[in-house]
């Protein structure tokens, strides 16, 4: 599922028993497949684990990536929202976790240590890819410049609990914080020939 069901917090900390908030079609669409499939669940006597996402990112691998290279700018510091992220290797070794030692009817938020405005999390992505930090814009400009599915990224602000990732489903993050993993990428990206490096942004 997606943490977008919790909607906005005005960058509050929130855990799994939060109430749901949904402010988009598609939230609302998570929030009614997930209590579909816990209500299937219950009635077959089997155990389901819901997993809360939020923004998924592979510093080798199209995000965030394309975004950066599409010049797609963030919002100003004053108008800006926090974000939360997982790795895409962490996620698919916490789902291998939830197979094993997810808990009957749990739901469980799996964002790793970070919390980050949105435009600083493009800005340190930049600078380890190499590529142009985007430009920064207010929210009224990007109300003009950016489109509505963009836009709902922009209106939702949170911070999330991660303790039943690691407690629970007991997931040891290899990229704890998204610093931790573009700290790589970065080093990585400078242990490479000019011509090689190059290519990677092509």
């Amino acid at each position: 599922s997606t943490t977008g069901v919790y909607g906005d917090r005005a960058g509050a900390w929130v855990g799994e028993t939060a109430p749901v908030q949904p402010l988009t079609p598609r939230a609302q669409r998570r929030v009614s497949a997930e209590r579909q499939l816990r209500a299937a669940a219950i009635a077959r006597g089997a155990t389901q684990t819901t997993l809360r996402i939020p923004g998924i990112y592979d510093t080798q691998a199209r995000s965030p990536r394309a975004r950066l290279l599409a010049g797609t700018p963030a919002l100003v510091p004053a108008d800006d929202v926090i974000t939360n992220h997982i790795h895409a290797d962490d996620l698919a070794r916490s789902c291998i976790a939830a197979l094993f030692r997810g808990k009957p009817q749990r739901t469980v938020n799996v964002s790793d240590d970070t919390q980050l405005p949105m435009g600083d999390y493009f800005d340190l992505a930049a600078d380890a890819l190499g590529l142009p930090r985007p430009p920064r814009i207010t929210r009224t400009q990007a109300e003009q410049a950016l489109s509505p599915m963009q836009m709902s990224f922009l209106r939702e602000s949170r911070r999330l609990h991660n303790r039943r990732l690691k407690a629970e489903l007991r997931v040891r993050l290899r990229w704890p914080t998204v610093h931790a993993a573009f700290d790589a990428a970065a080093s990585l990206h400078a242990a490479l020939p000019t011509d090689v490096s190059s290519g990677i942004h092509a």
